[in-house]
């Protein structure tokens, strides 16, 4: 975050809103936050997804009951149905957080259109 925002408060845009003279905060937020915070919403998006697939040895190192360890036992007993279920629930929530990643690059970046 921090060198996005370096990167963002040497770039030609923000020195021309400082030179028309508008506020510090508004420059701030505008054009320096806004460009800094895509970088931050990429990772972010990508280490939920990471941590969406560490759940399931979560589950089993800590023997907690949940879907990870619902998966693996109808792996060991060949009940396939549920483990399509299972599957399919990881795939769409993972395919949410990349839509919701998505939707927060057309909030932030006012380049980026629908």
């Amino acid at each position: 975050m921090r060198s996005s925002m370096l990167e963002a408060l040497g770039s030609d845009h923000v020195r021309t809103a400082q030179a028309k003279g508008l506020p510090a905060r508004q420059v701030f937020t505008w054009h320096v936050l806004r460009n800094a915070l895509l970088p931050l919403v990429t990772v972010t998006g990508v280490q939920l997804a990471y941590l969406l697939s560490g759940v399931v040895v979560v589950e089993i190192v800590f023997s907690w009951p949940g879907l990870g360890q619902l998966a693996l036992q109808s792996v060991q007993a060949r009940d396939y149905p549920v483990l399509q279920g299972a599957v399919l629930l990881f795939a769409i929530v993972f395919l949410v957080i990349n839509l919701v990643v998505d939707l927060l690059y057309t909030a932030i970046d006012p380049r980026i259109r629908r």
